[in-house]
């Protein structure tokens, strides 16, 4: 099946959780370069311009549609990457799809058919990541809603499955599970280990089992691998505690690639 992704080498979708401004933009894109040139490795930039399921009404939620999506095409002029970037509403998949390569259907919306149809329709490749309320098997429906509209550019993405309040767990047969369908699957190493809603009116997450995530998935077959980095996640605006610092990407690169 057609993927978007030709080739058996594990690729990555690496970026900044939300649009903060140009600047972090650029700086973490410079970095990604270095590293894909460094080890010939399939980089997917990738940003958020809204960040619409915050926990509380006072989260940041990003520059903005219009604005985010021309900073995303600009990083593509610039470095070369294709770029990835969520979408929340049919009418979205309409707009976005002109300035990107791949249209993420966020976890909490990944029953919404039509929000998938949409998506399908433009063409692009559709990363679909599983629900936190979702086995990886139930993500046949919706893969079958992508598939109506006669595009099979799909990928499916593990992101922990909900345990209790605040707190989420991967089961790692999720991901064989979904490579039924015959499509690449993803590790999304750094939204696994959230604590959803831990934080008094926000997230907060474990950065430090990011590393045993996307080893435990190689291990489980993943073709590719999610990881939200910045240069001071500490204090990023949004996912701050479970994104990986920018300078200890490559050390993990070099793990997973080895």
């Amino acid at each position: 099946m057609n993927s978007g992704h030709q080739n058996n080498k594990p690729f990555f979708i690496l970026g900044p959780c939300v649009i903060e401004s140009w600047s972090l933009l650029e700086t973490i894109a410079k970095e990604l370069k270095r590293v894909q040139e460094k080890y010939d490795i399939d980089i997917y930039f990738k940003a958020s311009y809204d960040k619409a399921n915050r926990t509380s009404m006072s989260g940041f939620r990003g520059l903005g549609m219009e604005k985010g999506l021309e900073m995303l095409q600009q990083i593509k002029i610039d470095f070369g990457f294709p770029v990835l970037t969520d979408i929340h509403e049919s009418y979205q998949a309409k707009i976005a799809f002109k300035y990107v390569d791949v249209l993420q259907i966020p976890a909490f919306l990944c029953r919404q058919t039509d929000l998938l149809v949409a998506a399908g329709e433009t063409g692009k490749v559709v990363n679909i990541k599983k629900a936190q309320f979702l086995s990886g098997q139930d993500m046949k429906y919706a893969v079958d809603k992508v598939l109506s509209t006669g595009n099979n550019n799909i990928w499916l993405t593990e992101r922990g499955t909900m345990f209790g309040y605040n707190n989420l767990v991967v089961d790692f047969r999720n991901l064989p599970d979904m490579a039924q369908f015959g499509f690449p699957v993803v590790m999304d190493c750094t939204h696994s280990v959230q604590r959803p809603g831990g934080g008094g009116g926000k997230t907060t997450g474990n950065r430090e089992f990011v590393a045993p995530m996307a080893l435990a998935a190689k291990a489980f077959g993943a073709n590719g691998y999610f990881l939200e980095v910045h240069p001071d996640p500490d204090n990023a605006p949004s996912d701050g505690p479970n994104m990986l610092y920018l300078n200890d990407l490559e050390a993990l690169l070099v793990q997973i690639l080895s």
